[in-house]
């Protein structure tokens, strides 16, 4: 069994960032970049299911510079066994991301594409659905629970109303969720492990454009300042002033 397990480098989540003076992005200088965390899920995912039933082999990919290898390499150090990355610094979106995506698909052949649910930059949400779609394979999203059969996948997500498990034959893309599991330690013979492991470059492999463009880049303004009230009545009738009951 192949797994395919895209990665994106994101601005670490618990980096404080702001925009540029001119809106024009974020201000970048000196902040940690780390693999987007739901990705991270993923290839955990794929490692825990190489190591219960050994017949997997593990494939991670990126779109994006040449920086992006330092988390191609993490992802090795996890337990992935080969990394490519699609080099550019063309500006990406979700249906950018998705036609490279499966234009790299056609050419690999895996058995399960499996994916964060969702960058932590952009929170769009779109480039599994997209890719599903543009693939024509069946898709589960927001898995919390994957669990392998006999040429299918058995996927237990989330919904608002409870949970519900799917079973999808294979090929399939599967967008992990946080509950999934909990990424583990990276330990020194890990890290030392994916210093042999390959990892390749090539370049793009369609011209597809960004149908998303970020006009500008501002904070969220400063949150108002709260009142203190001294008896339930007297919140009563702040709230009722303020239009929320």
């Amino acid at each position: 069994m192949k797994i395919l397990v895209p990665v994106k480098r994101v601005v670490d989540p618990y980096a404080k960032v702001r925009p540029l003076p001119d809106g024009s992005g974020l201000d970048t200088a000196g902040v940690k970049f780390d693999i987007n965390p739901f990705d991270e899920i993923a290839v955990e995912e794929a490692v825990r299911m190489k190591e219960q039933q050994g017949d997997v082999t593990i494939l991670v990919v990126s779109i994006g510079g040449p920086e992006c290898e330092e988390q191609l390499r993490k992802a090795l150090a996890i337990g992935a066994d080969e990394a490519i990355l699609i080099e550019t610094t063309d500006s990406l979106d979700s249906s950018v991301v998705a036609s490279e995506l499966k234009a790299f698909i056609d050419e690999v052949k895996p058995d399960l594409v499996l994916m964060g649910k969702q960058a932590t930059d952009e929170d769009t949400n779109q480039a599994g659905q997209r890719l599903a779609a543009k693939l024509d394979w069946p898709q589960a999203t927001f898995a919390s629970k994957i669990e392998r059969g006999d040429g299918v996948i058995h996927v237990t997500r989330e919904t608002d109303t409870g949970e519900e498990t799917l079973s999808l034959p294979l090929p399939a893309v599967v967008t992990a969720d946080l509950r999934l599991n909990e990424p583990r330690y990276i330990a020194m013979v890990g890290i030392m492990k994916a210093r042999s492991k390959p990892l390749s470059k090539r370049g793009r492999l369609t011209d597809a454009k960004p149908k998303l463009k970020i006009v500008r880049l501002d904070s969220p303004p400063p949150r108002a300042a709260g009142i203190r009230v001294k008896s339930v009545d007297e919140l009563v009738s702040a709230l009722k002033e303020r239009g929320a009951l």
